[in-house]
Order: C-alpha cells, then sequence, then structure tokens
C-alpha cells in the first residue's frame, strides 16, 4: 500500500477558543493509539478503517487467515463505550457459510407462551461493530439481508423493520485464494463498501514486535475509550466543518468520466462512490489535522474507494492503475488551481465551516 504523510498539529498554546474539530480530532486519535497498541504493523489500514469509520461506511477487507482482523476489529469494539441509556454490543463476530440463514445473523421472532404474542431476538448484527467473516461464503439471502443492513441501517425480520444503531460499522472479509464454496459478492453489494483493503503480510520488525508483545497487548490498554456519541458527533463536525472546494466536486466528476470512457472499462462507477468519497475526504482531512480538503486526499483514497467499483475487460490489468490513470488529469488541474489560491491566502484560522488553506 501507498504511504500517506502525516500532519502533526501544532503543540503551541491556544490563546483563542478551540476549534470545532478539536474534539472529533482527539477522538480519532485515542481510537489511533488503541488499535496501533492491540495490532502491530497494521498503521495504514488502521487509519483507513478509522476514516471509514467517522465518514459512515463500510470496509471490505480482502485477506489470509490469521492476518490480524478479528483483533483489529474486536479492538475497535471495545474502544467504544455505550451511550447512558443504551445497552448494544460493542462487538460481534459472524463466521459465514453457505447453510447460514438471514435469521442467524438479523433476528427472530419466537412466540411467548406467557404473552401469547411473538418477541423479536435481535441477532448478531444489533452490533456497535460487526466483523463478517468470509462474506463471499454465505448465501444470496444472507447477502440481501446484510445489504439492507449496510445500505438502511436497519433489518427487516416477518415484515417488521428494526432499526439498527447510527454507529452500525462493518467489516468484512473475503479470501480470494479460495474460490471453492464462494458466492461472489454482487455488484450492488459491493458498492456499499467504501473502501476495500487488500492486505498483505507485515514486515519482518513489525511480526517480531507481534510476538514479543504477545503478553502485553493481552492486558487492558491504558488509553481510555471514547463513547459512541463521541464518534456520532465527529461525523457532524467534520460534515460542518472540513471544507470541500467546489473544485474537488468537479475534479471527481470529471476523473469518473474519464473512467467510464476508458475502452478498457466494461463498468464504471457510479453516482453513489462519489458522493460516499466526500465525507472519506473529510475524515482522511481531519485524521491528518486539517480542516480542508486536499488534492492529495483524493489521490490517496481514490484506489481504496473506486478500484472495486469497476468492472474491467479480461486482461486489462490491475483496476487500480485504471483509476490513478484517468485521475491524472483532473488531478493536475485541481492542485494548480488551489496552490494558485494557498500563495494569496493570509495564515489565520478561517471562519467556522470555511477554510484558508492552513492546517488548524
Amino acid at each position: 500500500m501507498a504511504s500517506y504523510p502525516q500532519t502533526p498539529l501544532t503543540t503551541e498554546p491556544q490563546t483563542q477558543p478551540a476549534h470545532p474539530l478539536s474534539a472529533p480530532f482527539e477522538t480519532a486519535q485515542i481510537l489511533r493509539r488503541r488499535l496501533r497498541a492491540a495490532v502491530k504493523g497494521r498503521d495504514e489500514v488502521i487509519d483507513l478503517i478509522i476514516t471509514a469509520l467517522f465518514a459512515d461506511g463500510h470496509v471490505l477487507l480482502e485477506d489470509y487467515p490469521g492476518s490480524g482482523k478479528t483483533t483489529l476489529a474486536k479492538a475497535l469494539g471495545e474502544s467504544v463505550t455505550d451511550a447512558e441509556g443504551q445497552h448494544i454490543a460493542p462487538f460481534r463476530r459472524v463466521q459465514f457459510t453457505p447453510d447460514l440463514l438471514p435469521s442467524d445473523v438479523s433476528g427472530v421472532s419466537i412466540f411467548d407462551v406467557s404473552t401469547s404474542r411473538f418477541e423479536f431476538r435481535p441477532g448478531p448484527i444489533f452490533a456497535h461493530v460487526l466483523l463478517a467473516d468470509e462474506i463471499n461464503r454465505t448465501s444470496p439471502k444472507v447477502q440481501s439481508a446484510m445489504l439492507e443492513a449496510m445500505a438502511e441501517k436497519q433489518v427487516t425480520v416477518d415484515n417488521h423493520t428494526y432499526p439498527l444503531d447510527a454507529f452500525f460499522f462493518v467489516i468484512a472479509t473475503q479470501n480470494p485464494r479460495d474460490l471453492a464454496g464462494t458466492y461472489p459478492l454482487p455488484v450492488a453489494q459491493l458498492d456499499r463498501f467504501l473502501f476495500k483493503i487488500n492486505m498483505d503480510y507485515i514486515a519482518r520488525e513489525a511480526e517480531i514486535d507481534v510476538l514479543s508483545t504477545r503478553k502485553v497487548r493481552r492486558a487492558a490498554p491504558a488509553e481510555r475509550f471514547v463513547t459512541r456519541d463521541d464518534v456520532v458527533a465527529a461525523r457532524e463536525a467534520m460534515e460542518d466543518h472540513v471544507h470541500v472546494d467546489p473544485r474537488v466536486h468537479t475534479c471527481l466528476v470529471d476523473a469518473a468520466r474519464n473512467i467510464r470512457a476508458h475502452k478498457k472499462v466494461l463498468q464504471g462507477l457510479s453516482t453513489r462512490s462519489l458522493v460516499l468519497m466526500i465525507p472519506a475526504l473529510q475524515a482522511v482531512a481531519l485524521l491528518n489535522g486539517r480542516d480542508y480538503v486536499s488534492s492529495k486526499d483524493i489521490e490517496y483514497l481514490a484506489p481504496f474507494v473506486f478500484s472495486h467499483r469497476l468492472v474491467v475487460a479480461p486482461g486489462a490489468g490491475d483496476t487500480k492503475t485504471v483509476v490513478l490513470e484517468c485521475l491524472r488529469g483532473p488531478l493536475e488541474i485541481l492542485t494548480r488551481s488551489t496552490m494558485a489560491n494557498v500563495q494569496q491566502t493570509p495564515p489565520a484560522l478561517p471562519p467556522q465551516g470555511q477554510s484558508n488553506g492552513q492546517a488548524w
């Protein structure tokens, strides 16, 4: 994976009211520290997962067994505490198999003899973080139940609709190296995943660190928790206060049109993917200590957001190459126009909801 430089925040004492993004940034940093303490050698994957969480998206991991995905998802779920009055499981793991039924995931209505009424028993999908392990091994019926949950944050059982929590976040995995007994994910469901991340083996030093710190990592982390409300509030603040220049919209649309017109592309990007890209860009800007989206954010996230949504002709090669090729021209135009503006802008903190091109 490509590396992405982190932009540090200034540590100078503040002489003005706290920036509206200070609390969301701190929430992101707490999650980052907790996850990096639990999982070694996956710093970029961790940052992408936090980005997807703040952007209210879901993540699909292509990996191999024993890569740390369960540890990562569990650490994320256990880093978040319930809001007052709510009792939702922080983390649930579902192993998807061909004989799995939708009710095994969503829940089931059971007849209560004492009340002569059916009562709904929630399934494991009613959690803050759901690890859908080997999601491509289950039947289309279960896939459709998952699609409703991911798209609408609700489940339907016996003609009754039950809402999921606003926090609801799915980390799904699939093993591309073992195709026996799998059901390829439909295009509509792939389009619901904000990111698709291909995981590889970690570096040698990180693997040694995993072995040497196994006892320490089993202990409870010293870092404090964040609340479910902290994350939801961070999403709202990010949407209101991380500035997205209209030229970013133009860049994304032009890149999508280039991809659709590419001779090797059989199915291009949906408009939904462009809509989902905006909060992802805002989230990665927040994670890097900025209140504005830059061209670097687009270049970094585009392969993770767009590549799995493309259908290319046989022998066309890597979809990531197609995405970057079609993005090059619109990005150059965006970079030239924004650089000209930044050079003319005084280094002062902008009013809320705007940006002057400076890190906060």
